[in-house]
């Protein structure tokens, strides 16, 4: 069977294109369990977990010293309470140990009181291991699904067995994976008789790791294992569009492949992959929105997450987001990044889909205006007439701000994001909108690239009088960048004091040789 590559649950290395999972772990394992430690394993979603914890507990299993068992905890998810969640977890563990052929299973049936739902869990484990002949490694999946109600008593008796050791048998070394760490459950679990005694429902693990994303080596070395088996290439530069637009997010990296491999016919099935094609492909993608891409639209409109997103979008100083819970739980979800020292989306693919997402509602109504706003009206000569196009949308925002700005849960960021809409709108099927979003950055920099002309354009919003200043020398920063001698400065005035033609406005600059045209909105 030809092997794929694979967007939809765990890998593995018959069926699948893979990179082994521990190395990206960046821990050793093994010392960890020889330690007896408890530790947590956490990333975003679909980064490869689950690949990972079946891979380790294939290794251990083989090394012989250990039986270890694969335990995902999915199944408790929907229990609101302990009296329902601890059984279904004792039952998870217990297939769990069936399906590995571990010896004594039935022993945890026959344990289990349901009438003791606080210490059950505890005296099932320590009366199942003190019957096996090798010490029990358990790496439980999906641990950060449990309610409170079932994940405190879950937490509690693995901390008492814990401590207990080793006069009374117990698990020899687990780990706990999720997409959040537990340390920053924390904030859930502020009542007293909802914690452990301490800032942290689990304090006693060794260590927290997260499993990171493929380096672009690891792309590439993904990539070539399709090459060796096929005989179809991925060029150089598509590698690196791959790497540049994913950041390396494990589902984006395959389902890129998985969909730019597809075989169309038969004179295209060892074609090289190229660089445009990623393009399209990725174009493809987003338009699909996948479920990948639903689940982080969803956590878009929780309230936690838009106090970390909006900064982003609007460009506003927000460093002390780094030391928050709302930080910590959006990072968790691999919606952010901040490795080159500034708070960004992930990668340029999830930019698009927040933005996409935010204002795709406004997107459809100016759709629905008609024919006023379409590229062939601000086309001459095979370029874009930004001056005319920017001064429609004066007139379009004077009309509909007023009525469109209360449809959205980000009201600081809805002026950028109507624009966006606008723009995206009447590009669509004709070019090509760039965002950089960077919390801090004081601005938002566009680049709509049209027949492979660059058109820059920079939104601000006022906040103070050095605000036309700052930008033009930004936007002349950023037409540098481009390659650019002609940019757009676009400055929202939110003062409520000013009339409509005190707002709107477009002046002319010059500054260091290069054009900027200032519109204000």
């Amino acid at each position: 069977m030809k092997r794929i590559f694979n967007t939809a649950g765990p890998c593995n290395r018959q069926d699948h294109y893979i990179i082994d999972p521990l190395r990206r772990l960046g821990a050793e394992i093994m010392e960890l369990i020889d330690q007896k430690a408890y530790f947590v394993i956490h990333s975003a979603r679909q980064t490869g977990k689950t690949t990972l914890l079946k891979e380790l507990t294939r290794q251990v299993n083989a090394a012989g010293k250990y039986h270890a068992v694969y335990c995902t905890l999915e199944t408790a998810q929907t229990a609101a309470t302990a009296e329902v969640g601890i059984p279904i977890i004792i039952n998870a563990i217990y297939w769990a140990v069936k399906n590995y052929n571990l010896p004594n299973a039935r022993l945890i049936k026959d344990n289990t009181d349901t009438d003791d739902i606080y210490n059950t869990l505890q005296m099932t484990l320590s009366a199942y291991c003190r019957s096996l002949d090798k010490p029990l490694v358990i790496f439980f999946d999906e641990a950060d699904c449990l309610s409170v109600e079932t994940l405190i008593p879950f937490l509690r008796q693995l901390r008492s067995g814990y401590v207990n050791r080793p006069e009374f048998p117990f698990i020899h070394s687990l780990a706990l994976t999720g997409m959040r760490n537990i340390r920053d459950y924390r904030d859930e679990y502020r009542l007293p008789e909802k914690t452990l005694g301490s800032s942290s429902p689990f304090n006693i693990i060794t260590e927290s790791m997260t499993l990171r994303n493929f380096s672009q080596c690891e792309i590439g070395e993904l990539y070539q294992q399709h090459a060796d088996d096929t005989g179809q290439e991925f060029s150089k530069d598509a590698i690196e569009l791959v790497w540049e637009q994913t950041q390396g997010q494990p589902w984006l990296v395959n389902a890129i492949a998985y969909e730019a491999v597809r075989k169309k016919s038969e004179d295209e099935a060892a074609e090289t992959i190229t660089a445009d094609k990623v393009t399209s492909v990725i174009q493809t993608l987003i338009l699909k929105r996948d479920t990948h891409f639903d689940s982080l639209i969803a956590r878009l409109h929780e309230d936690r997450v838009r106090r970390v997103i909006e900064p982003i979008i609007i460009g506003k100083e927000a460093a002390t987001y780094r030391y928050s819970d709302d930080y910590s739980y959006v990072k968790d979800m691999g919606l952010i990044r901040d490795d080159r020292g500034i708070v960004e989306p992930a990668n340029p693919i999830y930019t698009e889909i927040i933005i996409r997402s935010l204002n795709w509602d406004t997107q459809v109504e100016i759709e629905q205006t008609g024919t006023l706003y379409q590229m062939p009206r601000y086309l001459q000569n095979g370029t874009i007439d930004m001056d005319c196009l920017l001064s429609d949308f004066q007139v379009f925002w004077r009309e509909n701000s007023d009525i469109w700005r209360k449809k959205y849960d980000y009201q600081e960021a809805a002026p950028q994001l109507i624009l966006q809409a606008f723009l995206q709108r009447i590009l669509n099927g004709g070019g090509q909108i760039v965002r950089e979003l960077a919390a801090a950055a004081s601005r938002v920099d566009l680049c709509i690239i049209y027949h492979n002309k660059k058109y820059p354009v920079e939104m601000k919003i006022r906040y103070n009088d050095e605000v036309y200043s700052e930008g033009a020398e930004q936007i002349v920063r950023y037409m540098d960048i481009l390659g650019c001698d002609r940019g757009w400065l676009v400055v929202f005035d939110q003062r409520v004091t000013l009339s409509w033609s005190e707002r709107i406005f477009c002046r002319k600059t010059v500054s260091n040789g290069k054009t900027i045209m200032i519109f204000g909105y």
